[in-house]
């Protein structure tokens, strides 16, 4: 049974990891924007909920997130494993994580945490091509990332189940790191 949570600055690599592993391992990537973006389209009662947040420009509460998170990984596919992306963003979060995983009886594997220095994650998203990744904007998400997440990491350090994996090597070899953990 492999459960993981991913944690990484944005261009770590934990998209390019989770696809890996979660066609070797037939288990979903659970993304919480992705998620977001379902329920609403699917227009189920907490994508509702969340939509009338965002058209309001406001986030979601965490409450909700979590409610969203609990429906997903309740679904059948979720049962023998999932790697979580993109949510705990910060500690209140991680105990509300904490929570629903004991709730529902799905605890985590490992917290991995994707190490890369900023400068090569500054050239990662720049080498993308978004026009909305431009280096200021980009300096300015990894600090607010690193402000959001320190706790986070000793949040979970201090759980014993946190792998730290240095990002700045080749895919091939990340994922070489990543299946010793399962």
């Amino acid at each position: 049974m492999a459960r993981f949570i991913f944690l990484g600055a944005p261009g770590a690599g934990k998209g390019t990891q989770a696809k890996i592993l979660t066609d070797l391992l037939r288990i979903p990537h659970i993304s919480t924007g992705d998620i977001l973006r379902a329920s609403v389209a699917e227009k189920t009662a907490l994508g509702l909920k969340a939509q009338a947040y965002m058209d309001r420009g406001d986030l979601v509460p965490d409450q909700l997130v979590i409610d969203l998170i609990r429906e997903r990984l309740e679904q059948p596919d979720a049962q023998l494993g999932w790697i979580l992306d993109g949510f705990p963003r910060n500690v209140a979060q991680a105990e509300f994580l904490d929570n629903l995983l004991s709730d529902i009886e799905q605890p985590y594997s490992y917290t991995v945490n994707f190490e890369v220095p900023d400068e090569v994650l500054v050239a990662r998203l720049l080498g993308r091509g978004r026009k909305d990744d431009t280096e200021s904007v980009i300096r300015h998400r990894l600090k607010v990332y690193r402000e959001q997440t320190a706790p986070l990491i000793d949040f979970y350090r201090s759980q014993q189940k946190f792998v730290s994996i240095n990002g700045d090597v080749l895919p091939e070899d990340v994922t070489v790191e990543l299946k010793k953990l399962v």
